[in-house]
């Protein structure tokens, strides 16, 4: 009983994701009332009258008070988590006690990461948006809306099953020798081949790696790329992910098979055959799909597991997808830049992308410095600040003037949105700088908004069209991709099924170099560096058929749901300021450390952490990146000195005494980043 929706405040729905439980209670509501032969509203009209009032509620209180509730519970334990972003709200809804307020809230944070990822920097100007949300034409309407249904479903079923996403860090494949031959790789026979081509229209490969399910075995940044931050990483991950799926059931593997580089794995191991690519036929088969908004036959059963609710056929892997990332250049960070995303498929579940930069990213880098120097002037000018005491700080509107003037003229008068751009700008300049006008006061606040709606219109027109792919002219050729993807083949060849097994069985606590035996009673443990946001667990096999150190199926599902809980719990703590949790919970007792080290490997003193109210963003590196900013705050008296963030988190069985669990816990977190365990992370 799931939904989440995105409306305006005036109650118009910009995008609606349900669970087929919450579809069949909207029909049973609306559906079942009609009588005499009408024909019952559309699921979207539904769904519209059911949160009418909650929006028009919230509105009303934001007019009148400046504030809304944030989250309610209704009689029959409906949980309603509400976020408010600029114009539009959003709203989570559980009703089968599944999920609980952070859940809800960490749910809308990362739809709402994954909307700045489609639509970069158009999403700063609300009408903007809403048209990107809301096409006119109902059959686009419905393409796109099925499009980040799909991507909600893939987070969610990620966030569920793989621990990777349950803490949000990258895990990566534990192979150093094959990881480096892969790297050495991309550089030598992909990269810098792709770059030196005549058949790359000016795109320049920037990332390459190589995914095998969601676990990264190989990554290559060339000289000129910057880091790729680790949300923009994961948000890549499921984008991959959502393109190609995976099925949840691949842990029918035991232990002596990833210890083996045969390539005679089982069948049963790997996913079906992808749909076909061609890209006609996969628009043929939206177009003659279902409508996102109509009535499902109640009678129609869909798996519990199924990754998506709407399938959308994979997309042609030639045809890339235009993604915003955050870029960091040396005038500072640069948020929702574009960027081409290519996904290869070399195997079912084993994925190799490319990351490019457009030529034309220079027009985003310009368009970001705008809008940030109005966003200060508007600022400025609403706290009450008039003349020049409005235009101070960098950069200041002065300093933007000819350069904008310049930007204009460069873009040409051609295209419509310069034109208004042009207009509007021209009379911003009549009114602030002319020598008769009113200069700046709280009157320049309407044409600030104007000017930044008008540069997002511009941003939109360059890197936006209405499928969210890029043109042919501005691509990778075909025959590049081809020769990319077959040289990459090649070489994993004779590792594929080595790979599709190790990625289920990553890390194990039976054949880890000091498992059980150096540290008795230890059932699970998850350890994290969030400077560079990599992870590194044991594996938690949870199917019915396979046998492990953790027993079969339900066994392992039990000791899943324990970790799943204590995870949840430690971030409570967190968002309360504790860095050291330990507690008891019947045969088990849980740990959970958050400490930072310098680059020596030095443990620091810890200090107070910062307590966050209960509405805020969720802790995490995908949504939010919470400890980017907890690593600032750590950093702040110690100028000059490279800071580090770890957590671990284990799991004992409760009879091994206090003081033996914290020394495991000591030890386990001084061996598990050795160089010589592994010299990759």
């Amino acid at each position: 009983m799931k939904c989440l929706i995105i409306t305006s405040e005036s109650a118009e729905v910009l995008f609606h994701w349900t669970d087929l439980e919450f579809l069949k209670s909207i029909q049973k509501q609306y559906g079942a009332a009609q009588e005499d032969g009408h024909v019952p509203p559309a699921f979207e009209d539904s769904i519209s009258t059911l949160f009418a009032p909650i929006v028009i509620s919230c509105s009303t209180m934001i007019d009148r008070l400046g504030d809304s509730y944030t989250c309610f519970t209704t009689e029959n334990n409906h949980i309603y988590v509400l976020q408010q972003f600029d114009e539009c709200l959003y709203i989570a809804v559980n009703g089968d006690g599944e999920e609980g307020e952070v859940d809800l809230r960490r749910k809308i944070y990362v739809m709402k990461k994954m909307i700045e990822v489609q639509f970069g920097m158009v999403t700063l100007s609300s009408s903007l948006l809403k048209r990107e949300l809301r096409p006119q034409d109902s059959e686009q309407r419905a393409v796109r809306w099925k499009r980040l249904q799909s991507l909600l479903d893939t987070y969610c079923y990620l966030r569920e099953h793989d621990q990777s996403f349950l803490v949000e860090a990258v895990e990566r494949l534990i192979h150093p020798t094959l990881c480096e031959q892969c790297i050495e790789f991309l550089e030598r026979r992909l990269v810098q081949q792709l770059n030196s081509s005549m058949e790359r229209s000016r795109e320049e490969v920037l990332h390459a790696f190589i995914l095998v399910h969601t676990k990264l075995l190989a990554f290559y940044s060339s000289r000129n790329a910057t880091t790729l931050a680790t949300s923009d990483l994961l948000a890549l991950i499921i984008l991959a992910q959502n393109m190609y799926p995976t099925h949840s059931d691949l842990d029918d593997s035991s232990p002596e098979d990833i210890e083996s580089t045969s390539g005679s794995g089982p069948e049963s191991f790997y996913t079906p055959e992808p749909s076909p690519t061609d890209s006609n036929t996969s628009e043929k088969s939206v177009r003659d799909g279902t409508p996102v908004f109509e009535f499902v036959d109640p009678d129609v059963q869909l798996a519990e597991d199924s990754l998506h609710t709407l399938e959308v056929p994979p997309p042609d892997p030639s045809n890339p997808l235009r993604v915003f990332l955050e870029v960091s250049l040396k005038e500072g960070l640069y948020p929702m830049m574009p960027h081409s995303l290519y996904c290869l498929p070399l195997w079912p579940g084993i994925t190799l992308v490319l990351l490019t930069k457009i030529p034309t990213s220079a027009v985003a880098v310009s368009v970001y410095n705008f809008l940030e120097a109005f966003a200060k002037l508007e600022l400025r000018l609403s706290e009450g600040l008039e003349g020049s005491s409005a235009t101070r700080g960098q950069p200041t509107i002065h300093d933007m003037r000819p350069k904008l003037d310049k930007f204009i003229k460069a873009l040409g008068p051609s295209e419509v949105q310069s034109a208004q751009l042009h207009n509007v700008w021209t009379e911003f300049k009549n009114r602030a700088f002319a020598r008769g006008g009113p200069g700046f006061n709280k009157d320049l606040i309407p044409w600030c908004k104007n000017m930044k709606t008008q540069l997002c219109a511009v941003y939109r027109q360059c890197f936006l069209n209405s499928s969210g792919r890029v043109e042919s002219s501005h691509r990778l050729s075909l025959s590049l991709l081809e020769r990319a993807q077959t040289t990459m083949q090649e070489k994993l060849m004779d590792w594929k099924d080595f790979l599709l097994v190790k990625s289920k069985r990553n890390v194990t606590m039976v054949s880890y170099p000091f498992g059980v035996c150096d540290f008795p009673g230890l059932i699970h443990f998850i350890c994290v560096d969030r400077s560079s946001g990599q992870m590194i667990a044991p594996s938690l096999t949870v199917t019915e058929r396979t046998t492990s150190e953790l027993g079969k199926g339900p066994i392992a599902q039990f000791i899943k749901s324990k970790v799943w809980s204590l995870v949840n719990t430690t971030r409570r703590y967190l968002q309360k300021g504790y860095s050291t949790v330990t507690l008891r919970d019947g045969d088990f007792y849980f740990c959970y450390f958050l400490w930072f080290e310098n680059e020596t490997g030095y443990k620091l003193e810890s200090v107070d952490l910062p307590v966050l109210p209960e509405d805020s963003a969720p802790i995490g590196m995908l949504a939010w990146d919470y400890y980017r900013k907890l690593l600032r705050y750590y950093s702040k008296n110690r100028q000059g000195e490279l800071v580090k963030c770890y957590e671990l988190l284990t799991v004992h069985l409760g009879v091994i005494p206090t003081e033996i669990i914290l020394q495991h816990c000591r030890q386990l977190a001084s061996k598990l980043w050795e160089p010589s365990r592994n010299p990759l992370l």
